[in-house]
């Protein structure tokens, strides 16, 4: 068993040598008791990971036996216990593992609360000192119940600091400021205020002996149905640990610094101001050997030690000599802090940054300012060598070894930390451009053509340069090409090919101006472009030349990436071999790298955005009113659609084949039909039958096809000249490059202006040109139904403007088309069912047009007036008021002299007071010719409030939209949107404007795969094991990204889920509290997916017999869906369901009634009136009249109910059966009522009464239900059955194999759809185990 104290659970070595811990500079570490125990590989899910070795999408050899066992060596070290003596207090043990350093155990005790007031001390053993970077188990006589010593080492001035920044950091470890003004990667959380702190190891902790005591259940008022009001506040409750302990009123750095120089020679390293809580003024000297108070006063210097005459190696010692308020408050705060959960302190891996804030008083703080200054620089004190060099960094991590799994964690944790580091890096550096901080290294050009660099990093701006996209769209082209840019990094990085490199790059949008962030070829900036570059072209294709080395690298990439391997003319008419876009640069850099840059063209055009004279497109583009010019020529289509089109060309493919080769079989002498020439009219001929024909031929056919096709593209076997025809025909049909096998690639150079083809060429060029063509028809025919489709059946679900983006990248469909698909949508016969899409759909519409007009809107914004003209912009764009007017900013200062027009205007500066002249009807007329322009769609709104009539939108959920994608942070308070008597916004209420940026995300590799294949063993239905995978890839994204990230939440949710199923509440709980928590950091705290992580937290508690927090969490999450979207979704239904039957659980009849009710009436509408959905909906109301004795109400639900499971699932099925008997139940209880009426209006008072039978009901039963609505089954299986089961899964997965059917991806969601349909064991195919819904 290995137990890490350290946020990572590594399952390799911990670290390089050199490189510092995980966390450097002392941020908190749980301690070993909250870290999840760490799963062991057992040997034969090695075996089986050795046994794919292809997986991690680079082919490599086999790793050998004895290299497979020495890696079961390596993760199955255990872990020892050390004693550890402190000077001081009582001796105590630490668990260790052999893989940590020693300075993992430094980071341990600088966050204990007993010794973390502690920095500068070595660890010695029997005398000898510990080096900070070996592991422990290379220290000799290390091991369990050795006894460590801390022993206190003498300062420097670079320890004296970072004594002062680690104590400074514990003061304000309760301290929310950090995460409000998003630095150091901290973030917001909320879920203790709602769990009154940690949920405790057994969850039982707030269950109160065997009666259930009496609950406050009421909800806040404007969370029950119904409600109009969406207060903002409420989105940041508050926090009782927020109100600060206040321990000290000032600590600061002296300005008597640096000491002079014969006060250095007596050890004087800096001295430091502070003001105890009870108002003492005192100077404090750092010196070599500690901490000690000296005579200087604020005017007068006099180092000589001060009364009391106190040494103390710890400042904070010090401190609690002469200040009991600070002893007391310090010891309190350090209680608190160690008792929060870890998760609510460790750093995330990217900042998050929260659009609303409230108003938070600014404090002195000596570390701040000196940040402040330093970074500036550019260069960080505690690192050695000073300025990071970013591009060696980022290309030695991706030499690191990979041939076994601990190299490859290693080298994937080195990619990812060097990758947020440079992030965080590149994201300062650009701010600090726009803001004007950093000088240009070409400062005697406008400021549209300035380039910077700073930190070693290159920066440049959005505009087009020296008309380099003059053919392309200017600077609408030189705004989307560093996201293209990015998109070709990111998937280059993906495929991941040895000995090809790429830029770090980083894209930051910022105050209206877009920067791209770029690490810096080593020689690249000594010699001119067009002498390094060797590959490719400078000139979008004039001049192209090429590279035998690039084109090998570049081959390995073009099967995974499909780009074809093509030859172009240059301008002296001699063709040139490449193997990607001609804008794609191939430069080696002084270090003999290969780098690859500019990698905007990687995907191929996106052909119904870019007119081409004399091209006609398919039917299905022109009926949808395509070619559309757009405002740039660098439209592409995205990786996804690319996949999607391949693999959807691969089905066409078998079944073409399979078609053929059963004619030849049936008629031996009859040719095949219309295959042989490969117009598209002759696929689409095809098309039909194929699917039937697959159909009737079942999988047998389409494995022969498959046998065939491997056989003739390895050459291994004799094939017949029959056959050999049907793959070519099926070949040519479907538009492969090869007519042996199946093979589509593009070439991403067709139609782009300026690029020419060899004469030989042409037929390859007619036949790419086609491909294009029907691969933009496939868009519009095939992917954006299916997103259409599956919003209908509500397997996508998307909850705002981010997820439903997301939803359209994953099937490859770019936001440019949103208009398209709002279009769909209102064409659709299932429009109702898609109402809460449409609604996204608009307010996403609205939000980027404005956005848009923002962008060049703040352009013209000098920095004093930004507030202003922020305000004034939210104001014309939400505010009902018809006229609000803008203030300039001169009116809090009169300046003496009338400044003439200042030289240094910002980039692209149009008159700095335009934006105050913009009113709300010229915003929205501008919206509305955004929207048509861009999307086109026709909003034809003139005003916000005609909007929100019209598509029924909320404002403050417009707000939350413009404020997330422009990155504005705003107060957080209650806005009057709709007074018409003054304006809704001041400047006062906008706090600060953040970057929004876009990165590369590294992935880490092995740990998916585990997580994948924990995801389809439990689809399979085998529980055990696929928790075991599943908890191995957790280790395993530990290890890789540190403790907070997006997939590890996603691996928690599941982890909780399988433990609830099978039984293990506690554990359920535990991880579902870390999901909630990390989903808050990571993806922000109203996020969707946070939205539904509280469902799940809510369940499980209720399960734990935490009646009150299962509510808390249930309101919240309501609270947070109304905010985000509005009460019409069809999620809204499942939380109201959720709501109302706990409600009922604790006899709160009347409240439960009124979410209950609501839900089924968003049930009908989304689901149909029909649906399973609605039958169970209407059983849940049923039960609650019943419980309130209304038994003519419950009749007539359970009836409707009742009717729609007979009319689904037929007279015989055990859910119509179960309704039926229900509601002879409830008649006898009806009539056993209506007696006992009858007795007392007939005898009066002196009836004789039979007690009614109206019980409560049991928690078994609520439970039972919630299990149903969420999607949770739990099928009692004897052995045999579990036997047959198996073997039947088995054989369907062996079916799924053959027919290569479409992607996992959709099985899973169908099977997370199919768990969540009313729940029914009938239902599923084969009764299988559950499939954890939303997984």
């Amino acid at each position: 068993m290995v137990i890490k104290t350290d946020e990572l659970p590594p399952a390799a070595p911990a670290e390089s040598p050199r490189e510092p811990g995980p966390q450097g500079g002392g941020k908190a570490r749980p301690s070993p008791a909250e870290l999840p125990a760490v799963m062991l590989l057992n040997g034969d899910c090695l075996d089986k990971k050795s046994e794919e070795p292809k997986e991690n999408g680079h082919e490599e050899a086999e790793p050998s036996d004895e290299a497979s066992g020495q890696e079961v060596i390596v993760i199955q070290d255990t872990g020892f216990t050390v004693k550890i003596l402190v000077p001081g207090i009582e001796p105590f043990s630490l668990q260790v593992s052999p893989q940590e350093m020693v300075q993992e155990i430094h980071q341990v005790l600088m966050d204990r609360e007993d010794t973390c007031h502690r920095t500068c001390f070595s660890l010695q053993l029997d005398g000898n000192v510990l080096d900070n970077f070996s592991e422990l188990r290379t220290i000799e006589g290390l091991e369990e119940g050795s006894v460590l010593r801390v022993v206190e080492e003498p300062y420097t001035v670079r320890e004296a600091r970072i004594h002062v920044r680690h104590i400074r950091d514990l003061l304000k470890s309760l301290d929310p400021s950090d995460a409000f003004n998003g630095v150091d990667c901290n973030s917001l959380s909320f879920l203790s205020v709602f769990t009154d702190g940690d949920l405790g190891d057994s969850g039982k902790r707030k269950k109160k002996g065997i009666e259930m005591e009496p609950i406050d259940c009421t909800p806040p008022e404007h969370i029950l149905p119904g409600s109009k009001d969406r207060p903002l506040c409420a989105l940041q409750p508050q926090n009782r640990d927020w109100k600060p302990l206040q321990c000290l009123k000032v600590l600061t750095m002296s300005g008597w610094n640096p000491p002079p120089g014969n006060r250095k020679m007596h050890g004087d390293l800096m001295y430091l101001f502070v003001i105890t809580a009870e108002d003492r003024h005192v100077s404090i000297t750092a010196s070599t050997r500690g901490f000690y108070l000296n005579q200087s006063t604020a005017y007068n210097f006099n180092p000589k030690p001060a009364s009391p005459r106190f040494l103390s190696h710890s400042l904070v010692e010090l401190l609690n000599q002469i200040s009991p308020t600070f002893k007391k408050h310090f010891s309190l705060l350090q209680k608190k802090r160690v008792q929060r959960h870890p998760f609510e302190r460790i750093a995330t891996p990217f900042q998050v940054y929260s659009w609303t804030a409230p108003q938070v008083e600014h404090a002195m703080d000596c570390v701040r300012a000196e940040d402040a200054y330093t970074s500036r620089l550019g260069y960080e004190e505690h690192i050695p060598g000073q300025t990071r060099d970013w591009n060696e960094e980022l290309q030695t991590t991706r030499e690191l070894p990979r041939k076994n799994l601990p190299e490859r964690l290693l080298r994937e944790r080195a990619i990812f930390k060097v990758h947020s580091d440079f992030t965080a890096a590149a994201t300062r550096g650009a701010m600090a451009v726009i803001d004007g901080n950093v000088m240009a290294i070409n400062p005697s050009e406008e400021t549209k053509m300035q380039m910077f660099i700073w930190n070693n990093i290159f920066f440049s701006l959005g505009f087009d340069v020296r008309d380099h996209y003059k053919d392309f769209g200017g600077d609408v082209a030189a705004y989307v090409a560093p996201t293209n840019d990015l998109n070709g990094v990111r998937t280059y990085n993906a495929v991941d090919v040895e000995g090809l490199y790429t830029l770090g790059t980083v894209v930051i949008d910022y105050r209206g101006y877009r920067v791209t962030a770029q690490s810096i070829i080593p020689g690249i900036l000594e010699r001119e472009q067009e002498q390094s570059v060797i590959y490719g072209s400078i000139d979008f294709g004039k001049t192209v030349v090429s590279h035998p080395r690039y084109l090998e690298l570049l081959e390995k990439t073009s099967r995974p990436l499909k780009i074809q391997r093509h030859r172009v003319l240059n301008d002296r008419d001699e063709e040139v071999e490449l193997c990607s876009s001609v804008e794609c640069k191939g430069i080696i850099g002084n270090d003999g790298r290969h780098y690859i840059l500019d990698l905007l063209r990687t995907f191929p055009p996106d052909l119904n955005f870019l007119p081409v004279a004399g091209e006609e497109l398919p039917e299905d583009c022109r009926r949808a009113g395509f070619p559309k010019s757009h405002r740039h020529k660098l439209c592409c289509l995205r990786q996804e659609l690319v996949d999607a089109f391949v693999e959807h060309r691969y089905l066409l493919f078998m079944k073409l084949a399979a078609i053929q080769l059963m004619q030849h079989k049936a008629n031996r002498a009859e040719s095949p039909g219309p295959l042989e020439n490969g117009t598209s009219e002759a696929r689409a001929s095809v098309t039909p039958e194929a699917a039937e024909a697959a159909g009737e031929e079942g999988a047998s056919g389409l494995a022969k096809v498959k046998e065939l096709a491997e056989t003739i593209a390895s050459d291994s076997g004799p094939v017949d000249p029959k056959s050999r025809e049907v793959i070519q025909n099926a070949c040519k049909a479907v538009g492969s490059v090869s007519s042996t096998s199946f093979d589509i690639r593009f070439n991403p150079d067709i139609f782009s202006p300026g690029v020419r083809f060899p004469e030989s060429c042409q037929d390859e060029v007619r036949d790419q040109k086609q491909l294009l063509k029907d691969a933009a028809a496939f868009l519009l025919s095939c992917q954006i139904p299916g997103l259409v489709k599956d919003c209908t059946d509500h397997t996508v679900l998307p909850m705002d403007g981010a997820t439903l983006a997301e939803a359209m990248h994953q099937r490859g469909i770019n936001i440019r088309y949103l208009g398209k698909v709002l279009d769909f949508v209102l064409r659709s016969p299932a429009r109702p069912q898609l109402d809460h899409i449409y609604k996204i759909g608009i307010s996403e519409l609205i939000t980027r047009s404005a956005k848009h007009i923002f962008k060049t809107y703040l352009q013209g914004v000098e920095l004093s007036g930004l507030s202003a003209a922020i305000s004034h912009f939210l104001n014309c764009f939400l505010s009902s008021f018809p006229n609000p007017v803008a203030h300039l900013p001169a009116d809090e200062l009169v300046s003496k002299k009338k400044n003439k027009r200042r030289k240094n205007r910002p980039p692209g500066g149009a008159d700095n007071t335009a934006w105050a002249v913009m009113t709300p009807q010229e915003l929205w007329k501008d919206i509305c010719q955004e929207a048509k322009n861009y999307f086109d769609f026709g909003l034809e709104c003139e005003t916000v409030d005609q909007a929100v009539e019209t598509f029924g939108l909320q404002k403050i959920t417009l707000l939350r939209e413009i404020s997330l994608k422009t990155g504005i942070q705003i107060l957080l308070k209650e806005y009057s949107f709709d007074s018409r008597h003054k304006p809704a916004f001041t400047e006062e209420d906008v706090l600060n404007i953040f970057p929004v940026v876009k990165h590369v995300n590294p992935k880490a590799s092995d740990a998916f795969h585990f997580f994948q294949s924990g995801q389809a063993k439990v689809q399979q239905g085998f529980l055990k094991e696929g928790c075991e995978l599943i908890t191995e890839a957790l280790n395993l994204f530990n290890n890789v990204y540190g403790a907070m990230h997006v997939e590890i939440c996603a691996c928690l949710r599941l982890l909780a889920r399988l433990h609830y199923i099978m039984g293990d509440y506690a554990e359920a709980l535990s991880n579902q509290q870390k999901a909630v928590l990390m989903s808050e950091r990571v993806l922000g705290i109203e996020h969707p997916n946070t939205i539904q992580e509280y469902m799940h937290l809510a369940l499980y508690c209720f399960a734990s017999s935490q009646l009150s927090t299962a509510l808390s969490l249930l309101y919240r999450a309501r609270y947070l869906l109304l905010l985000v979207f509005g009460e019409d979704h069809p999620e809204m239904a499942l939380l109201d369901n959720n709501i109302g039957l706990v409600l009922h659980g604790v006899m709160e009849y009347e409240l439960a009634l009124r979410f209950l009710e609501n839900a089924l009436a968003i049930n009908a509408k989304y689901h149909g009136a029909k649906s399973l959905k609605v039958a169970l909906s209407h059983h849940l109301v049923a039960r609650v009249y019943e419980s309130k004795a209304e038994f003519r109400s419950a009749l007539q639900h359970e009836k409707e109910g009742y009717t729609i499971y007979k009319g689904q699932l037929g007279e015989n099925h055990e859910k119509t059966k179960e309704s039926s008997d229900y509601l002879k139940c409830l008649t006898q209880q009806a009539v056993a009522l209506q007696r006992t009426m009858n007795e007392i209006y007939r005898n009066g008072s002196s009836a004789n009464i039979v007690p009614l039978k109206v019980t409560a009901p049991s928690m078994a039963s609520v439970l039972e239900q919630l299990h149903i609505i969420n999607g949770i089954l739990f099928i009692p299986l004897s052995q045999k059955d579990l036997e047959n089961l198996k073997a039947e899964v088995v054989r369907r997965h062996q079916l799924q194999e053959t027919s290569k059917a479409s992607s996992g991806a959709a099985a899973a969601a169908a099977a997370a759809a199919e768990s969540r349909e009313e729940a029914e064991p009938g239902l599923k195919p084969g009764g299988a185990p559950p499939a954890p819904s939303s997984v």
